[in-house]
């Protein structure tokens, strides 16, 4: 897998201060995305031990950390599935941290993905430049949904996480229920 940039003490791409990882890598190709340059899957860096080591160790060592967000180009792009998933199982074993993600495809395309329930929140749709809000909390056009992953999985259908609401994992500090 590729990468762009680890961005730190971010509050733009989900709750709390997170770190974001921008992944290459996306077959959308969004009229109007703002990082057009993640497209190419061989774009970028290799996200090797020392970009690994660079994001979990200031997830892990900053306390006032809420979580990691994977964005790009896509996350869930097939050549970086795999590793994604990888990631999300690590950041999920630093107490009380949480996994946003933001993928052009849509739920019902990557909830069985293995690793999804480990998920926090997942923003999925093809960004339309013609549906864009920027008064939209998290997303960038009216059609993408920010879905609660944890209540979707255990209802069967679409659940929307709720701006200001505390994920699963923040109500159990990151404990299992």
């Amino acid at each position: 897998m590729r990468y762009h940039n680890i961005t730190k003490d971010d509050m733009l791409n989900g709750d709390g201060i997170r770190a974001v990882l921008w992944v290459a890598g996306c077959s959308h190709h969004c009229g109007g995305c703002q990082n057009p340059i993640t497209w190419d899957p061989e774009g970028g860096l290799p996200f090797d031990e020392k970009a690994k080591a660079e994001l979990f160790t200031y997830v892990r060592f900053n306390d006032y950390v809420s979580g990691v967000t994977f964005s790009g180009g896509d996350p869930l792009y097939p050549g970086n599935v795999k590793e994604i998933m990888d990631l999300v199982k690590s950041v999920k074993q630093i107490p009380g941290r949480t996994v946003w993600i933001y993928t052009g495809y849509l739920w019902e395309e990557v909830k069985d993905i293995p690793g999804m329930e480990l998920v926090d929140v997942l923003v999925d749709g093809e960004y339309k430049e013609e549906l864009r809000d920027v008064n939209y909390h998290w997303a960038g056009s009216t059609n993408q949904r920010v879905i609660n992953v944890p209540e979707s999985l255990k209802r069967g259908e679409v659940v929307l996480h709720e701006p200001g609401r505390k994920t699963e994992t923040e109500e159990t500090g990151g404990e299992s229920k």
